[in-house]
């Protein structure tokens, strides 16, 4: 263990870092592993690959996610919102060039391959959205006069646009949600919250008449007529294992689930691991979301304090979605459980993401002498 009085870089992120946000990310990543073993091999062999196909390229991808957020958590804040800049500039280029180039995928343009890796422009895009969209609202919270509110409103416009240009409602939902947490938190006036409350609820019912596959995951939620078999088989799959499971690799329903390795992995948890591991995943993600909102809430700076909060909030409300699919408590929305469910593009943006979360949260200097570190040496001001 590096000592107080070593000065170097990783001695001085390892005493500044949040180890409790640490070790909860570490531990969902943990857990992904686990339950890519149990849930991929079925879904592997029903396609003719190998049995631990998934659970392979999952640890792979794996390494690069930890890498990226181990990285980016040494970042300071100017360099997180730098690092934003640039993925956000090139994750939009992405999203407009999907919708020309990209991979169809039933019926959506959500996927390009480059370097012969299928990515997933818009998860990239959040992250950086969200440290974007905070630098404006901060911006603006210092120097009235800055249009950073409008400015996030005109970015908020065409993320969104890219994002139902594709289509993908469930993300925009997602970004939505998150961009309106940041902006009640900026201090939104209440005409604001009129107006965007109207333009959601004009937007959700459009979705519903224009989308056909919109209306139909709504209408089979409500009424439980039509293809539901997969929601009813995950449902049924977290009522099999009870509180304790069936045990691992015994599991029967989730051979069943075509994407058991994916958006239903939760329920394979439930299967074989019991409603006792779903509490705890479901406690771990509790967790790190409180404890963002608590640190954000002490935060004197307006842009961490905005940056955190969407950050763990996206990440929340990323959770909640996928595990409300799973239990049958939503409509059908494919989207990922975050570090658990098997894809590289959604592992590595989300790993990024919470490298944000760590970087941004590290002690400040201010709070260097409660951490026994010596006061670093100021650098002498340049001759005029």
């Amino acid at each position: 263990m590096a000592s107080r009085l070593d000065r170097s870089p990783v001695a001085r992120w390892w005493w500044t870092v949040d180890r409790w946000f640490l070790a909860a990310f570490l531990s969902l990543m943990g857990l992904g592993i686990i339950l890519s073993f149990a849930a991929s091999p079925a879904v592997a062999e029903r396609i003719g690959l190998g049995s631990f196909h998934f659970a392979t390229r999952q640890i792979i991808f794996m390494i690069p996610a930890l890498a990226a957020m181990i990285s980016v958590s040494f970042l300071e804040a100017r360099e997180v919102r730098r690092l934003a800049l640039v993925m956000l500039c090139g994750s939009l280029l992405l999203m407009v060039a999907v919708l020309y180039i990209g991979v169809e995928v039933k019926g959506a343009h959500r996927w390009i391959s480059l370097f012969g890796m299928s990515i997933q422009p818009s998860e990239f895009m959040k992250p950086a959205f969200v440290i974007v969209c905070a630098w404006l609202f901060a911006e603006h919270a210092r120097q009235p006069d800055i249009p950073g509110n409008l400015f996030a409103v005109i970015l908020l416009g065409l993320v969104m646009a890219l994002l139902v240009a594709q289509p993908d409602l469930g993300q925009t939902i997602l970004v939505v949600g998150t961009w309106g947490v940041m902006f009640f938190m900026a201090g939104m006036p209440w005409l604001w919250i009129i107006v965007i409350g109207a333009i959601g609820a004009a937007g959700a019912i459009s979705a519903y008449t224009i989308f056909p596959h919109v209306a139909g995951r709504i209408d089979r939620f409500l009424t439980g007529e039509g293809d539901t078999f997969q929601v009813d088989m995950g449902r049924e799959a977290v009522v099999q294992g009870g509180w304790f499971g069936v045990g691992p690799g015994e599991g029967t329903i989730k051979r069943v689930i075509p994407d058991s390795h994916a958006d239903f992995v939760f329920a394979v948890a439930g299967e074989e691991f019991g409603i006792v591991l779903c509490f705890l995943i479901l406690g771990i993600f509790a967790f790190i979301v409180l404890r963002g909102l608590n640190t954000a809430l002490k935060e004197h700076d307006d842009f961490t304090r905005y940056a955190v909060a969407g950050l763990v909030v996206v990440f929340g409300f990323q959770s909640i979605i996928n595990m409300g699919v799973n239990l049958q408590m939503m409509p059908a929305k494919g989207m990922t459980l975050p570090f658990i469910s098997y894809g590289g593009s959604s592992l590595i943006a989300i790993a990024i993401s919470m490298g944000m979360v760590l970087a941004l949260t590290r002690k400040k200097p201010e709070k260097r002498k409660q951490l026994g570190f010596p006061e670093l040496p100021r650098r002498p001001a340049p001759a005029e």
